[in-house]
């Protein structure tokens, strides 16, 4: 899997909302998550640093829980800005989504020392409620599988 997400909703986040430590572009501590269209699906690659080690070999759960976290929530920014008639790279400023749930089911030992990638499906519940369904596979392997519900941002947000 040598794949990389070329129009990430991530790089149009506005500076102020840049900071996240999961998809953040400008949190140099951060993972640097970026979440693009694959078709009708989404998607997130990373292929975790030696830090993210649960046990040798494998990847620390917390870690998957974070990628389908931020998979989650730029999904749901894709999804409403392609509804608003957008898409990533346009100059349009997207819509942000905070997590209102996580829901995360590990179904097997993620294997580290290669890359993983999210493939999510998003429906809307509220026109400003989406849920992210994700799952997450090390090779052709499913690994986990979660569920998000994001929301648009609240204005208090913004303070």
């Amino acid at each position: 899997m040598d794949e990389k997400v070329i129009k990430a909703i991530q790089d149009e986040y506005p500076d102020d909302f840049a900071w996240c430590y999961g998809c953040g572009r400008l949190n140099d501590a951060g993972h640097h998550f970026r979440t693009g269209w694959e078709g009708d699906k989404t998607v997130t690659v990373f292929t975790p640093k030696p830090e993210h080690t649960a046990l040798p070999g494998f990847v620390y759960g917390g870690l998957i829980a974070s990628l389908i976290d931020c998979h989650g929530t730029g999904s749901a920014s894709l999804a409403l800005l392609r509804k608003n008639g957008f898409e990533p790279g346009e100059g349009t400023e997207p819509p942000r989504f905070v997590t209102a749930s996580l829901n995360v089911d590990f179904l097997k030992p993620t294997p580290h020392g290669v890359p993983l990638k999210a493939v999510g499906k998003v429906e809307e519940i509220h026109p400003k409620k989406f849920k992210v369904t994700a799952e997450v596979y090390a090779e052709e392997n499913l690994c986990a599988r979660g569920e998000v519900i994001a929301v648009v941002m609240p204005k208090s947000f913004l303070k």
